[in-house]
């Protein structure tokens, strides 16, 4: 990571950022949750299929959170994902246990279709004030106090800025980081983000507007974005985190960049998914549409009601 960005990379995001930028809009969503079948490829389909859409089941505002499942649970994707690309497995499964799931697309460099739905390209920043304004969304109209959170990947980061700085201190219960980073320096995400808001700047587009923020608080100075989500660490007290890596993870490298111990009066538990099953050879992608990751992330969820976690053989990219 941290690699040099090719020319006419910068030519297309020049081109893109003349766009309006933003969080793309969402569409509703059908009411029921699609059938299983863990394929990776099929939240791509999903967006096919739907564009701009919403995978079925998910981002119902009208949703209320049940006893048994008394949070909501936003799904925050990685790089060049969106709220459908990235989750159709686990936000079936979710929907199918019952609990109201919400995920946005943050840092599409447009608005308009195909470009909306792949997001984690912009500044990082304005990735996390994306995110926090859907946070406040989610948790306003579904009337809770507290949510939890599923990341992948860059996903891991822009809620941990949002605890952080802008106000989401106090409102994450479970926190579930799928393939995290929290032991890397800036990375390729970082430069890139940057050379989006640059090129921004000098073509005069405007940055995402931002209201009025009483409950944020400024990254001590000095502090680029990755260092402020990471310094002195990522985690707050209060919260129960779980790292989910796999051993063939060939983005994050080395894969154990995203085991992290916490800090006295902190919850982290580290889960490397190779640990009792060899079989599973999820990597990147993988991780998120695959039975097992299923299983642990609805044991992160529900620690009260336990299940068992399969030793099935996943196949890198697409999941089983």
């Amino acid at each position: 990571m941290g690699r040099s960005l090719p020319p006419k990379v910068i030519v297309v995001v020049a081109i893109a950022v003349l766009f309006l930028t933003g969080t793309a809009l969402i569409r509703p969503a059908s009411a029921v949750a699609a059938p299983i079948t863990y394929d990776f490829l099929d939240g791509i389909r999903a967006e096919l299929q739907n564009p701009g859409g919403s995978l079925p089941g998910t981002n119902d505002f009208g949703c209320k959170p049940s006893a048994r499942h008394p949070r909501p649970v936003m799904l925050v994707h990685g790089t060049g994902g969106g709220r459908q690309t990235n989750w159709a497995p686990l936000a079936a499964v979710l929907v199918r246990e019952g609990y109201c799931v919400f995920a946005p697309t943050y840092g599409a460099l447009s608005t308009a279709w195909p470009a909306s739905a792949i997001g984690g390209l912009g500044p990082k920043v304005d990735s996390s004030w994306q995110v926090k304004v859907f946070a406040d969304r989610v948790l306003a109209s579904t009337g809770s106090d507290r949510l939890d959170v599923v990341g992948h990947s860059q996903g891991t980061e822009h809620p941990t800025y949002w605890m952080k700085y802008l106000g989401g201190a106090g409102h994450v219960n479970a926190y579930v980081s799928l393939a995290p980073y929290w032991r890397q320096g800036p990375d390729q995400d970082d430069e890139f983000g940057d050379m989006v808001g640059r090129i921004r700047k000098a073509l005069g587009v405007k940055a995402p507007a931002r209201t009025d923020c009483p409950e944020c608080t400024t990254p001590p100075a000095g502090l680029d974005f990755n260092r402020a989500v990471r310094l002195p660490t990522p985690y707050l007290p209060g919260v129960h985190y779980t790292n989910i890596v796999t051993r063939h993870d060939t983005i994050v490298t080395p894969y154990s960049s995203g085991i992290l111990d916490g800090p006295p009066g902190t919850d982290v538990t580290n889960i490397t998914v190779q640990k009792g099953c060899a079989a599973d050879h999820s990597d990147h992608m993988s991780i998120v549409a695959n039975r097992r990751s299923a299983a642990l992330v609805l044991n992160a969820l529900d620690p009260a009601h336990p299940r068992p976690v399969p030793c099935i053989a996943v196949p890198p990219f697409t999941g089983a």
